[in-house]
C-alpha cells in the first residue's frame, strides 16, 4: 500500500484528450448522448464547475485540474497531500461566492504522526496562472486511527454559507459512537472553520463542537436538495449501503445497527432498529459502494428533484425517485465504470466520473 507526501511543487505533466464523438445512453428520459469532456485522467474523484464555463477536477494522487477553453492545467499550490490507499487529495468545492471570493475547499487526507486523518483546505484560485494562493488549512479532524480506509469525504455548502464535510470512520468501528473524535461524523463549520453557535454539541463535555451528526460508516456522497435538505449515501459492510436524511445531532446508528452484515458474514452489532438511532431513507443489499450524489435539476425527462449516485460496484448511476429515494432507474453504459462523482452542470447535463475509464463526461440531449 502506497505512503508518501505530495508537495504542492511537485513537477506533473498533463496530455488529456477532449470532446471525442458522442455516444447514445437509453434511458426513461428517452435517448440522451454522452459527451466526453475530458479523459486521461490517473484517479479522479471530484468535479467543481466555475462561472466562466471552466471546471476543476481532483485526482487523488494530489493533482487539481483547471480545465477551460479545451485546455487543461496542473494547479499550483496545493497544500501537502498525504496518500494512503483511500485517502489522498479527495472533494472540492467551489462556493456560490466564487466571482467576487475566488475562494475554493478542498478536503484531503493529512498525516497526524502515527495516524492519518481528513483536513479541509481553504485557498485563493488564481485562474489565469492556474496558482493556488492564501492557502490555509481550516480544520482537521481529531483522530488516533492509522491505515488506509474511510476517510470520506464530500464538502457541501449550506444555505446559509455554512460548510458540510463528511468523514469515514476510519475502518475504526467504535469511533463512530465516540463525539470526542470526528469519526465517521458529518461537521458543519463557518468558512474559516470556526464552529457555529448553534452546532448540536456545542458546550457538551468531551464532544468536538464541529459536530452536526455521527454514527456514519463512510460517507463518500452528500448533497443538498432544493429544499435546504443535506443527504449523505454512505459505504456499508457487506450490504447495507445507505441514503440518510442529516439530521442536526442525529445519530445514524454504525456500529451499533445496520442493514448487511460484515464481510466475514458475521451479524453487525445488535440489528437493525435502536431507539435513539435514525433508519436510512433507503439502502442497498447487495452494496453497490455509492460515491457522488447530486439532485437533478435540470431538464432532462422528468427527473427535475430525483438524486442521482455513482455506483463504484456495479458500474452504473442510479436514479433515486425525490420523494420516496428509493432506486427507480439505473444509467449504464460502457462510460459508466466506477462512477466517483456525479454532479448537476451549470448547463443542465449530468455530469460523471468515472474513475475507471479516467475521464469526465456529460449526459444531455
Amino acid at each position: 500500500m502506497s505512503r508518501f507526501l505530495i508537495s504542492a511543487l511537485a513537477a506533473v505533466s498533463l496530455s488529456p484528450a477532449f470532446m471525442t464523438p458522442a455516444v447514445a445512453l437509453e434511458s426513461s428520459a428517452g435517448t440522451l448522448q454522452v459527451d466526453t469532456m475530458i479523459s486521461g485522467l490517473r484517479g479522479p474523484w471530484a468535479l467543481a464547475f466555475l462561472p466562466d464555463g471552466g471546471f476543476l477536477v481532483t485526482e487523488k494522487q494530489g493533482r487539481l485540474l483547471l480545465v477551460r477553453g479545451g485546455q487543461a492545467v496542473s494547479v499550483g499550490g496545493l497544500p501537502d497531500i498525504y496518500v494512503e490507499g483511500q485517502g489522498g487529495l479527495l472533494d472540492v468545492m467551489v462556493p456560490r461566492d466564487f466571482a467576487t471570493s475566488r475562494e475554493i475547499f478542498l478536503t484531503h487526507a493529512v498525516s497526524q504522526g502515527r495516524s492519518a486523518g481528513t483536513a479541509l483546505t481553504r485557498a485563493v484560485l488564481d485562474i489565469d496562472a492556474a496558482q493556488l494562493t492564501d492557502v490555509e488549512q481550516v480544520f482537521q479532524m481529531v483522530t488516533d486511527s492509522r491505515g488506509g480506509r474511510h476517510f470520506g469525504s464530500r464538502l457541501v455548502e449550506g444555505p446559509q454559507g455554512h460548510i458540510f464535510m463528511t468523514m469515514g470512520e476510519r475502518g475504526d468501528r467504535p469511533a463512530a459512537q465516540d463525539l470526542s473524535r470526528h469519526n465517521g461524523t458529518v461537521v458543519r463549520l463557518n468558512r474559516d472553520g470556526s464552529v457555529p453557535s448553534d452546532n448540536p454539541f456545542v458546550g457538551v463535555n468531551g464532544a468536538q463542537p464541529e459536530i452536526w451528526s455521527y454514527g456514519h460508516r463512510n460517507p463518500q456522497g452528500a448533497a443538498m436538495d432544493a429544499s435546504g435538505q443535506l443527504w449523505v449515501n454512505e459505504h456499508g459492510a457487506r450490504g447495507g449501503d445507505e441514503v440518510n436524511r442529516v439530521r442536526k445531532g442525529a445519530n445514524y446508528g454504525w456500529p451499533v445497527i445496520a442493514y448487511g452484515r460484515h464481510y466475514s458474514g458475521l451479524k453487525i452489532g445488535e440489528g437493525q432498529q435502536k431507539d435513539g438511532m435514525e433508519q436510512p431513507a433507503f439502502y442497498w443489499d447487495p452494496s453497490i459502494a455509492p460515491s457522488g450524489m447530486t439532485f437533478y435539476s435540470g431538464t432532462l425527462g422528468d427527473w427535475s428533484g430525483d438524486a442521482f449516485v455513482g455506483s463504484l460496484k456495479f458500474d452504473y448511476i442510479a436514479r433515486l425517485e425525490g420523494d420516496t429515494m428509493a432506486e427507480v432507474e439505473q444509467l449504464k453504459s460502457p462510460e459508466t465504470v466506477r462512477v466517483r462523482d456525479v454532479r448537476t452542470g451549470p448547463d443542465g447535463g449530468l455530469w460523471f466520473i468515472s474513475e475507471g475509464n479516467g475521464a469526465v463526461y456529460r449526459v444531455n440531449q
